[in-house]
């Protein structure tokens, strides 16, 4: 009887440590990304008191970039068209939220309700297959948000320039595009393929504040999470 439970007792141990194992290295990341978010980057930066004015939202799960369709020579028109969605007149709209990540993670997570363990540990350990998503929607107005998910911030006309060029950059030159109503997305979102390994490291509010950071704006050295992100801009 005893060599019987021996085993069980062995894989339960087992068990336990790997369980332990798995907790401490989330606590681990967790404060680590808290770290790397508090520390700042293009420090001396200041919000212009006038120029293009941008929003960066959150859902609790992605951050994006909200962007005029058309401001200080940058037009996204060529980029992104009336014709990648199902409903074209949503590209009436004067911005567009635009945002990087995992395809997988993306569009089998529009909501926290669909999350799923494996989906999170695929795009943990890292995938090719990355997406821009883009919603094509209305300017959002300041003190409308009633949730703290959206920071507003004035850019100057090169500032924003730098920006439009990372984010350009993350689209691949002959990108697929993918309808996200398919995805329990609305007619107005889309997504193209992207250049960029998605990783735990290289997550979609990372790929934020990289844009960011890119055009000079202050921002956490490293931003896996939206509270790294939006904790830079006040309300």
């Amino acid at each position: 009887m005893q060599q019987k439970i021996r085993p069980l007792r062995t894989g339960a141990r087992l068990a336990g440590a790997v369980a332990s194992g798995l907790v401490a290295i989330l606590l681990a990341y967790g404060a680590a990304g808290m770290i790397g978010g508090a520390i700042p980057t293009n420090a001396g930066w200041r919000e212009a008191p006038t120029g293009v004015r941008i929003h960066i939202e959150s859902n609790g799960i992605h951050t994006g970039i909200v962007v005029p369709v058309a401001a200080a020579g940058i037009d996204w028109r060529d980029l992104v068209r009336p014709e990648d969605l199902r409903d074209p007149r949503y590209a009436g709209y004067d911005h567009l939220a635009i945002g990087w990540g995992d395809r997988a993670f993306y569009l089998e997570t529009p909501t926290w309700a669909d999350v799923r363990p494996g989906t999170v540990l695929s795009a943990a350990i890292g995938s090719e297959h990355s997406v821009m998503h883009v919603d094509h929607v209305p300017e959002p107005r300041i003190g409308d948000d009633e949730d703290g998910d959206i920071r507003t911030i004035v850019l100057r006309p090169e500032e924003y320039r730098r920006l439009a060029a990372f984010i350009r950059a993350s689209f691949r030159a002959e990108q697929g595009r993918h309808p996200a109503h398919q995805f329990g997305y609305a007619d107005y979102d889309v997504f193209y393929d992207a250049h960029g390994r998605y990783s735990a490291i290289e997550t979609c509010n990372a790929w934020t504040g990289d844009a960011l950071r890119h055009a000079g704006i202050r921002i956490g050295a490293w931003t896996p999470f939206p509270v790294t992100v939006l904790g830079w801009f006040g309300r």
